[in-house]
């Protein structure tokens, strides 16, 4: 008989120095399937007007709602320690089209 209650084993995350450093991004493009979100991370220039996806994260429809609770939750952490995010328009246009769906950030 399997035993239910095992404790899951701590995972081990390494983090390279060169992934440590980070993208920066201000677009984000979700598209999805019936089996998968693809999330474009894109960093739009001013004055430029071509911009490439820096990094595309694809997951399942599973994982992209745990991500949004994350999101959800250190959203909350963020404001009550720091004030609510405003909203405010950007100095980026919309719509814009870069070849492929249009999604929403």
């Amino acid at each position: 008989m399997e035993n239910n209650n095992e404790t899951p084993q701590p995972i081990s995350i390494e983090l390279t120095e060169n992934i440590a450093e980070g993208t920066y991004s201000n677009l984000a493009v979700i598209t999805h399937s019936t089996s998968e979100f693809v999330l474009d991370f894109i960093r739009v220039m001013p004055n430029v007007p071509k911009a490439k996806v820096q990094s595309r994260i694809i997951m399942t429809p599973q994982h992209a709602k745990r991500l949004m609770k994350a999101l959800q939750e250190n959203i909350s952490k963020f404001e009550a320690q720091n004030g609510v995010i405003k909203e405010g328009v950007s100095d980026v246009q919309f719509p814009m089209t870069f070849g492929g769906p249009q999604g929403q950030a």
